[in-house]
């Protein structure tokens, strides 16, 4: 007679978390109003006609094989009907396209965009991250000394969508202490006492850069011995997300104008006294899975299990778009140049949530780091669906 009661409690200590919100520093909060989508032409698209969608394409592909693997009738959520409505748009994908005006005939002749909107709302916030690389040892010995931890045994992680449809796309985790789910231990408590129920996978070098490595959700790894491998997402501890730019706000350390990743790194390292209480105000905590280092060109696999494409796959807020189409962006570089150009959306994030909201994967070096670090733009976004599911969008 306990279970009925054990699910019960289970499910009233996981409304209370939904009500919070988790926002990076840089996100205003998502515009109000529900989402439309306006049919629209490619010529409203800003330089449709002068992009290069290839990258994007082979993006889509790997999209496209990842639908194929599930039954016709299944749902992608949303307005994006089932699997069954992209089957032939991927079935028709050019196995050997020429250039980037045959990719862009592809789309025009077999989908039709929508400008995506928030109620009257048009303009979005357009992010960026990037995948960080860690120097590690597989055993505690010198300078390595900060663990990376896999997934524990006792954590236990809860799709809300199979509670309620209203909840789909939010997950909790926690622990099961007696016959209840318990908050799972913070950053501060981790970092005082361990995990022991968790294997330690690596030590880090350096322990900002592990800190980085849990912002962004993956990474790569070299190790001392001189391979290489990859930091892949394979949980998080349910704890609330609390951007440390806006602690240091909080503290008087930055101004808000001058915050970026790169200013709270170079904070963090100059303030190696405070920097460990700085981290530990983000009480979230990523675990890991080491995978093998796979097509260096690409990144690790994303929510929707395919790998991750530079400047081609974006993370979006799963409650509301569904994973595997591809979108348009435009929007600026930090800098103000155009950054216009299609995307898929392969991943979601903690902190992307809002209709007209994108995390753009910006991929792995020097470059990608300092563009994604910087880029908190304004801009628009559409959504492409096949024609015959797009007719019947329109009619909604």
């Amino acid at each position: 007679m306990t279970r009925p009661r054990f699910l019960a409690t289970i499910f009233l200590f996981l409304v209370v978390p939904i009500a919070a919100a988790f926002v990076w520093w840089w996100t205003k909060p998502p515009a109000a109003g529900p989402l439309t989508l306006t049919p629209a032409h490619f010529s409203d698209l800003p330089d449709w006609a002068s992009s290069d969608p290839r990258t994007a394409l082979e993006a889509f592909r790997r999209s496209c094989w990842q639908m194929e693997t599930k039954p016709p009738g299944a749902s992608l959520g949303g307005y994006a009907g089932h699997v069954s409505d992209w089957l032939d748009v991927c079935r028709r994908i050019p196995v050997h396209p020429e250039d980037a005006g045959q990719i862009r005939e592809f789309f025009e002749e077999n989908f039709l965009p929508f400008a995506v909107g928030a109620g009257a709302t048009k303009d979005g916030l357009f992010t960026g991250y990037y995948e960080p690389q860690l120097h590690a040892s597989r055993t505690r010995h010198d300078r390595y000394q900060m663990p990376v931890y896999g997934l524990p045994d006792d954590l236990v992680s809860v799709d809300l969508g199979q509670f309620r449809d209203a909840l789909k796309g939010e997950r909790i985790a926690g622990r099961v202490e007696g016959n209840k789910l318990v908050p799972y231990a913070a950053r501060a408590e981790i970092d005082a006492e361990g995990l022991k129920s968790s294997q330690t996978l690596f030590y880090g070098d350096d322990p900002v850069a592990v800190f980085f490595l849990h912002i962004q959700g993956s990474g790569r790894v070299v190790f001392d011995d001189g391979s290489a491998a990859r930091a892949a997402y394979a949980g998080q501890n349910g704890q609330p997300y609390t951007a440390i730019g806006k602690t240091l706000i909080r503290m008087g350390a930055l101004k808000r104008e001058n915050v970026s990743m790169q200013s709270i790194r170079a904070w963090l390292l100059t303030h190696p006294s405070q920097a460990r209480a700085v981290m530990e105000s983000d009480a979230s905590y990523i675990f890991f899975k080491e995978t093998p280092l796979g097509d260096p060109a690409l990144g690790s696999l994303g929510t929707e299990a395919v790998p991750l494409t530079p400047k081609a796959s974006i993370a979006v807020d799963a409650k509301i778009h569904p994973l595997g189409i591809p979108f348009y962006i435009a929007t600026t570089t930090p800098d103000g140049k155009p950054l216009n150009g299609l995307y898929v959306a392969q991943d979601t994030g903690g902190a992307i949530r809002g209709t007209v909201r994108a995390d753009i994967f910006f991929g792995f070096g020097h470059d990608a780091e300092s563009l994604a670090g910087e880029m908190k733009q304004t801009g628009r976004l559409y959504v492409l669906l096949p024609k015959a599911l797009a007719a019947r969008v329109a009619k909604r």
